[in-house]
């Protein structure tokens, strides 16, 4: 037992942000599980592109599919390999999915980014790519853009798990987890069960600090006047915005609505919490999970920061302490025009587009691998 395992403890699930297919076969997700505690996966075009574009882990099971399907389109090429591997993570991960009765044990896919602003086609693509996994621990990821709110209602009400992606400011979260419960709502109305429904909100955190740190620096170089109240809260913007997500969270629970679910077996659409590497070298490499630790949270890590918090990392709660102050460093962030909004809504065109990146490099990367026979 070890620190990553004692943040179960404190009802944190650890998942891993990463998935390759060497990983896999070598047993290195179940070696997470048995001894780390390990209970969900994400992926993301960016790590499908690190997997699949470099080397060739993937060149024979992309030969045998290019036989078997000859003039294959590249999208076609890239998901059999996707599946492929989003099917050996569910399979490893569904007897904690068993023990834990449905509220975990969860691998996401997602929807291709290129639909990230078609509520239409992100639906047909959820139930497309729930139907080729066929696993009960899938979550389709869906971004949380505003097209994204109807589509996550939709897949929701169909019994399809949905992990929110992308999420950046406070009222965007509002907004996915109301499509929740509204998903919810409707299975209710159809007569339809709602305990084996699951969904996780993902909160971006770094790459808040990424950008308001840097701003913040451009200033104190120039002589700001606030030069002071500036550095004062330097690396706390990201953590403070997600400690008022949870406490916003926390008083959902408490509505009449979100009881009204309850009361049928409903899962809360709990808050995980993405982008937890730390981009500043001078902050501590476990910065993003040491403050951000509590009841009903995820935090899926990159290895690296899976590796540093299981070396020297501390389980305690502490996504509900010292919540005035996250408050008082909100309140300081508008009071200096550090624009958290702008930087947050700017920072979701900017998740979309790097995946649109990460998205055509790979496509491309599949493309030049040309089939067998050619």
């Amino acid at each position: 037992m070890g620190a990553l395992n004692d943040l179960e403890g404190h009802g944190q699930a650890v998942w891993l942000d990463f998935v390759d297919r060497k990983f896999l076969e070598a047993g290195g997700l179940q070696k997470l599980v048995d001894e780390d505690g390990l209970t969900g996966v994400t992926s993301n075009p960016s790590i499908f592109e690190k997997a699949m574009g470099h080397g060739d882990a993937y060149d024979s099971t992309l030969a045998k599919f290019d036989k078997e399907n000859p003039g294959a389109a590249t999208i076609d090429r890239y998901e059999h390999l996707a599946i492929q591997d989003i099917k050996a993570a569910a399979d490893t991960l569904k007897p904690v999915y068993d023990k834990l009765d449905a509220k975990d044990g969860y691998v996401s896919l997602e929807v291709s980014p290129y639909i990230s602003d078609d509520t239409d086609a992100t639906i047909a693509e959820a139930k497309k790519l729930w139907a080729a996994v066929d696993r009960q621990n899938l979550m389709i990821k869906i971004p949380g853009t505003l097209a994204g709110g109807p589509a996550i209602s939709t897949a929701i009400s169909e019994g399809i798990n949905v992990n929110v992606t992308l999420l950046f400011s406070i009222d965007a979260y509002v907004r996915v987890a109301e499509a929740y419960a509204a998903g919810l709502e409707k299975r209710v109305a159809e007569g339809k069960p709602i305990d084996r429904i699951a969904s996780v909100a993902s909160f971006f955190v770094s790459r808040i600090d990424s950008t308001i740190d840097k701003a913040i620096d451009a200033r104190v170089e120039k002589g700001d006047a606030e030069a002071e109240a500036l550095k004062a809260v330097r690396g706390k913007v990201a953590i403070a915005n997600a400690k008022m997500a949870y406490q916003w969270y926390l008083d959902f629970l408490k509505s009449d609505r979100w009881q009204a679910l309850a009361a049928k077996g409903a899962q809360p659409q709990r808050l995980l919490w993405a982008s937890t590497g730390v981009k500043d070298p001078s902050y501590p490499d476990t910065l993003y999970i040491d403050t951000l630790i509590g009841k009903d949270t995820v935090n899926t890590m990159p290895p690296k920061t899976m590796d540093a918090f299981r070396d020297h990392g501390t389980a305690a709660e502490t996504i509900t302490q010292n919540v005035d102050a996250a408050r008082h460093v909100l309140a300081e962030a508008e009071r200096l025009g550090l624009d958290l909004n702008g930087v947050t809504g700017k920072l979701v065109e900017e998740g979309v587009a790097s995946f649109v990146k990460a998205f055509d490099d790979l496509l491309g990367a599949i493309a030049k691998k040309q089939p067998a026979t050619a």
